[in-house]
């Protein structure tokens, strides 16, 4: 049996790495750091996203890295309202929301946008 436990990272194709740098780092307030050879990625609890330039992936790779390709849902413990609010300081357009919707464990609160590659962007609170 494999006893899945979480996911350790995940990897996002990017056209333009400061702009990702900067959305994943100031605007969802999760750590940048550099590893390996100046690989970057953004760390968030116990999991990272690994960031690969368009055109120059890290092999081996998806079979057909393309940016805005991603539907990510990220859980926060901050209220909705705080999560607006910083994205209205920060510029970032809601695509939509808050409206109710159900996570993995039970009912959460998500509101929508996009990153710079085009990625849909859930940020939800456990209700």
């Amino acid at each position: 049996m494999m006893n899945i436990k979480h996911l350790d990272h995940l990897v996002l194709t990017v056209k333009e790495m400061e702009k990702s740098l900067w959305f994943y780092g100031e605007v969802l307030s999760m750590e940048i750091v550099t590893f390996g050879e100046g690989r970057k990625a953004a760390i968030f609890g116990n999991q990272k996203i690994n960031f690969h330039q368009r055109h120059k992936e890290i092999k081996p790779h998806a079979k057909s890295p393309t940016p805005g390709s991603a539907d990510l849902c990220f859980l926060t413990s901050s209220e909705t309202t705080e999560v607006m609010a910083k994205l209205a300081e920060k510029g970032v357009e809601i695509e939509l929301g808050p409206v109710k919707r159900t996570g993995a464990t039970g009912p959460i609160e998500s509101v929508y946008l996009r990153d710079p590659d085009g990625n849909l962007i859930e940020i939800s609170t456990v209700l």
